[in-house]
């Protein structure tokens, strides 16, 4: 590694994402060849761009980090062209690329030559979409054309000082300045525009892209992502019923060594995403929520337990990432309906058609635990036996129907004394609304009690490792 990699924040940054030492600088020597507007009397070191590999716990990765100090950044053709020969190289070996983000925008003084370069990179992005996982992290400025970068990637990390997202600057933007809103900033980008998976530290950004990583598949056709179990595979879970309410908790719970990695964990929170393993194996988790519960166990958030549109996105987004990569995916449900409001319903029902499609899709081994209520199409949505999940469990105290069992008799019965009302819900719940009565008609594979949910599961994904499913014969589906 030359000196430019070491001595500046870019090459600290990669030392500090890679196995110590296990850095390969490729195109250090590198520079700008432009010579408008004076820039050949500018020392551009590696062009303002790192670029090698190295290994993270022993796996294979391909890193760039962005020098501010070399032209604050900015993209210009050969800075550019090395990232692409990083993404060339990536396909070839099947192995992650990890963008590290710092960056003035293009470099104006190389125009047209630094947006073809960087178009180039926009279609290598898109053609390594679902071949290799693609990790960005932000630690300065990522603005304009830029921001399309990480969008275009699987994950995105932001340092939550420095860090800077932004299609237009939030001062441009009518009615704004940064004091209002900074539209900017790692929060508002990780918790209401939900492109952010993770904001933190500089060193704390850096350690969970080591600890993702080692959870992901190194490409589509790897199924390495697997470590040995130390946990006891029938290990009862006994407050996992408790958990019910705060799913996040629950998967923690059920997971080996009781390790759950969240992503997104600031967005859309009545909806749950991120990984697991059972037996060793990574499992990909989605769950409705419904409470949010603090380290000090005090409730920190409350929701109706209805499907949003950006809990759907939520879903959608991380299913679909599953599938590609080949990773189980895990359905913990307890959903009553949709989302009732003016806003919401603008893009309702095509976020659920969406959510529907995706798991309906997905051919990996899916797998549904209902934890809670599972009322109308929006259960449905979630996973449903009906849309192709491979194995449903239910808890003895959930709810699988139409409506709550009140309402229905209310319908039902219109008109009738309470007496009668109350004496027909009972009923009601009995005959349509119990896990006993959706097992019955196959719904249901079996009722499990909360705290042996972990054994039901790892004997479920392990039944499904083999699992091959044919699609119709199609280029792709328009949902």
């Amino acid at each position: 590694m030359g000196n430019n990699a070491t001595d500046n924040s870019a090459g600290k940054r990669i030392a500090e994402l890679l196995d110590a030492g296990s850095f390969v600088e490729i195109g250090g020597a590198v520079t700008a060849r432009n010579t408008d507007f004076n820039l050949q009397a500018k020392e551009t070191p590696a062009d303002g761009v790192i670029t090698g590999y190295g290994v993270i716990d022993g796996n294979l990765v391909y890193v760039y980090s962005q020098d501010a100090t070399v032209l604050n950044g900015s993209i210009g053709e050969m800075h550019a062209k090395k990232i692409l020969k990083i993404y060339d190289m990536a396909m070839k070996m099947g192995a992650p690329v990890i963008g590290l983000i710092d960056c003035a925008g293009l470099r104006l003084q190389e125009a047209t030559d630094a947006l073809e370069a960087f178009g180039g990179l926009y279609l290598k992005q898109s053609m390594a979409s679902g071949v290799i996982p693609q990790i960005t992290a932000i630690f300065g400025t990522c603005g304009g054309g830029l921001a399309v970068i990480p969008g275009l990637t699987d994950f995105t990390f932001m340092e939550s000082k420095s860090g800077k997202l932004f299609v237009n600057s939030p001062n441009a933007l009518a009615g704004n300045e940064i004091s209002k809103c900074d539209t900017s900033s790692a929060d508002y980008q990780s918790e209401v525009a939900g492109l952010v998976d993770g904001v933190g530290s500089e060193t704390e950004i850096l350690g969970q892209i080591r600890t993702l990583v080692t959870l992901l598949p190194a490409n589509n056709e790897d199924d390495l992502s697997y470590e040995e179990c130390t946990d006891d595979l029938n290990r009862v879970c006994p407050d996992l019923a408790n958990a019910a309410e705060d799913t996040a908790i629950a998967l923690a719970q059920i997971a080996d060594n009781q390790s759950f990695f969240e992503v997104k964990s600031a967005f859309a929170k009545e909806m749950v995403t991120g990984f697991i393993r059972l037996n060793g194996v990574t499992v990909g988790a989605v769950a409705n929520r419904t409470k949010v519960y603090d380290a000090q166990a005090q409730v920190v958030a409350e929701f109706d337990g209805s499907l949003t549109v950006d809990g759907c996105k939520k879903a959608i987004d991380f299913v679909n990432f599953c599938d590609a990569f080949s990773i189980p995916v895990l359905t913990l449900t307890n959903v009553s309906g949709y989302c009732a409001t003016k806003e919401s319903e603008k893009n309702m029902a095509r976020a659920a058609a969406r959510l529907t499609y995706t798991f309906a899709n997905a051919t990996v081994p899916k797998v549904n635990v209902i934890v809670g209520k599972a009322f109308g199409s929006a259960y449905i949505a979630m996973n449903s036996k009906s849309i192709g999940a491979d194995i449903v469990y239910a808890w003895p105290n959930s709810e699988i129907g139409m409506m709550e069992a009140d309402l229905a008799a209310k319908i039902m019965y219109a008109g009738e004394d309470a007496s009668v009302i109350r004496e027909k819900a009972a009923e009601y719940k009995e005959l349509q609304s119990s896990p006993m009565s959706a097992a019955r008609r196959g719904y249901v594979d079996s009722i499990v009690e909360p705290a042996d949910t972990r054994k039901y599961l790892i004997g479920a994904f392990e039944m499904l490792f083999t699992k091959r499913e044919d699609r119709p014969d199609k280029k792709h589906g328009t949902v």
